[in-house]
């Protein structure tokens, strides 16, 4: 008796877990492979240096176990753009895992998380983890598709930060926004032609876990997005220009939030 064949979105699911499970990372530069070395959650197969970045590295290495590979840096053998400031070392890694978002965002008084709403770019992404570990964000939140994955280019302007501050990525962005905010969290949507302005907003809150809602530079917050945050804010600018970069907007919210909950609002 032949065995029963599995419906095809099933064979589908498990082609694609196993092709994700087989991708890995290139991350370059000396600190976005420092910190990736001396991450133990980092799951590290390839190391390449010079022997000036060797030396630079040296305690890391050690630390990481791992046998590096010495390389010319003339022609350096790691499989990197044209273009990329490796400043002689590449590390080849497996995505982080950070598990799941009620776990990793669990709610408290203080808790506050950055929702990304398409945000392509692996700079802004970056430069948004970096600010997310200054602020104690419990995670920084992107859909799968049409937001930036871990990519070197990520790594390197988060400088360290990706090794540390979670980066979860997530098949529905709103329904991540509805889980959090079945978990207590005030969902607040950043958009220049808001009518209330952010500390106005906060200082009229109850203390509690607030997430802060961003898109992308131009389309800014999808529709679906925008309906399911609990409000929409803008910073306030003067002249005539009216809006930040997706990342600094991220850092002067988070400043307002992390201010906000410790002034414990209203």
């Amino acid at each position: 008796m032949s065995k029963p064949t599995k419906p095809t979105w099933v064979i589908d699911k498990e082609r694609a877990r196993r092709a994700a499970a087989a991708e890995t990372v290139w991350l370059f530069g000396l600190h976005a492979v420092r910190d990736a070395l001396l991450n133990p959650a980092r799951k590290r197969l390839r190391l390449v240096v010079t022997r000036n970045a060797a030396d630079r590295l040296a305690d890391a290495i050690a630390a990481s176990g791992m046998e590096p590979e010495l390389s010319d840096p003339r022609k350096f053998a790691a499989p990197l753009d044209l273009g990329s400031v490796h400043q002689g070392a590449a590390l080849e890694v497996r995505p982080l895992d950070w598990g799941a978002l009620d776990a990793l965002c669990a709610a408290g008084p203080d808790a506050r998380v950055v929702l990304l709403d398409r945000v392509s770019d692996p700079h802004n992404v970056g430069a948004v983890l970096r600010s997310a570990e200054v602020f104690g964000a419990r995670a920084v939140i992107a859909p799968e598709r049409h937001a930036a994955p871990e990519t070197g280019a990520l790594a390197k302007t988060a400088s360290g930060a990706l090794e540390r501050q979670p980066y979860l990525r997530v098949r529905n962005l709103a329904d991540a926004m509805l889980r959090l905010q079945a978990m207590g969290y005030v969902l607040i949507g950043l958009d220049s032609a808001a009518e209330s302005d952010i500390d106005e907003a906060l200082a009229a809150m109850p203390r509690g876990p607030v997430g802060l809602v961003l898109g992308a530079e131009g389309p800014g917050l999808r529709e679906r997005t925008r309906e399911v945050c609990d409000m929409l804010v803008r910073i306030p600018a003067a002249g005539a220009f009216g809006s930040l970069n997706v990342s600094n907007a991220a850092a002067v919210g988070l400043y307002a939030v992390t201010r906000a909950q410790g002034a414990g609002g209203s």
